[in-house]
């Protein structure tokens, strides 16, 4: 039997909800496949775990990671505690200290969820927005000056290097080879910003020569959120940088109905760190605890965590599950209009999982 070693991280808000739920299904689907194992270990770091300790994560953190297969992650964010300090001591650290440079976020319009795209159809909202996670605009370079005076300088620094464009666009192109239409649309705001994203456009040309059965446009980034809007079904990978994708890929959460819905994985492609996946809603600290958080996110993350590690007909299957409940007429969370908790939409999909021969 294979086993997979999984390091659960719920860390704050909604995520110890949403991991609670997902390790739920994950125990069923295991169950039910009967072969393969999942050997979960959970880590209580976080916000909580900062006001204990001072940190975000032991100071070991990293190497007590290190070893595991692949990293199920809830959500940061705490609004007792700054921003900067709980993403940057958590979340950010495992990113950057495991070099998972390629951030996956998949759009799709799941069966039976209305998006707020007029006469959208699930074949019109299938696509896939591939980020730059390691250096870009949040690459952390930069700093402030005369704090608290009047002339106080605050700078940010955007970093692009040729091998981290490359890199970044060579997984793009690849995964759109695994897909049928075969098309990337390179992001950029090259007209406005002329050192780091001229330095983007040239690389991604360069890749794209290597790749004549991918066919590739270039978009900037302001026009990509109207097409995304107007024509989502003419876009099948995008790839963009850091901020940039960050920002496109909530607008293609909500095109596909919800935060709730959306998942990620933060993969280090080389596989010589554990890959992480976490749903991308957040804390929502304005909901955690009334047990409404939608799971649909923490599932299909779960699914591409099952596809990672090998596993793609368990993934299948939760994936199948997953479209079973939201195509069939099952009250959702209050997020998509319904009226479920998070713990019966969990026993939806579980059942869906059982009914599968």
């Amino acid at each position: 039997m294979r086993q997979h070693s999984i390091a659960a991280i719920p860390a704050d808000g909604i995520g110890k909800e949403v991991i609670a739920a997902g390790l739920q299904v994950l125990a069923e689907l295991e169950r039910r496949c009967g072969d393969f194992r999942l050997a979960v270990t959970e880590f209580p770091w976080g916000s909580d775990f900062y006001r204990q300790t001072g940190r975000m994560m032991p100071a070991d953190g990293l190497d007590t990671l290190r070893g595991f297969d692949a990293i199920y992650f809830g959500a940061v964010g705490d609004p007792g505690l700054p921003d900067d300090l709980t993403l940057w001591g958590l979340r950010l650290a495992i990113c950057q200290g495991f070099d998972q440079y390629a951030n996956v976020r998949p759009v799709r319009l799941l069966p039976g969820i209305a998006g707020p795209l007029r006469n959208a159809r699930p074949e019109d909202v299938d696509f896939v927005i591939v980020r730059e996670n390691s250096e870009g605009e949040y690459s952390g370079n930069g700093g402030r000056t005369h704090r608290g005076q009047p002339e106080e300088v605050a700078t940010e620094t955007s970093i692009f290097t040729r091998t981290g464009v490359r890199r970044i666009m060579e997984f793009a192109f690849r995964l759109a080879m695994t897909r049928t239409r075969r098309q990337v649309s390179v992001v950029t705001k090259s007209n406005a910003q002329r050192h780091g994203m001229v330095l983007w456009d040239e690389i991604a040309a360069e890749v794209a020569a290597a790749f004549p059965e991918v066919a590739v446009d270039k978009v900037l980034v302001d026009a990509m959120t109207t097409r995304m809007v107007l024509k989502p079904e003419s876009l099948d990978v995008v790839v963009a940088t850091n901020l940039h994708a960050d920002i496109l890929s909530d607008l293609g959460a909500a095109l596909a109905g919800s935060l709730g819905i959306a998942p990620t994985a933060n993969i280090d492609p080389s596989r010589r760190y554990p890959s992480m996946f976490e749903p991308i809603h957040g804390s929502a600290f304005d909901i955690a605890g009334k047990g409404i958080a939608n799971p649909l996110a923490t599932f299909w993350t779960g699914a591409m965590m099952l596809e990672h590690l090998g596993e793609a007909p368990a993934a299948a299957r939760l994936m199948r599950a997953i479209e079973q409940v939201t195509g069939g007429n099952f009250p959702l969370t209050p997020d998509l209009g319904g009226t479920s908790t998070t713990q019966e939409i969990t026993a939806a999909v579980c059942s869906a999982i059982r009914r599968e021969a």
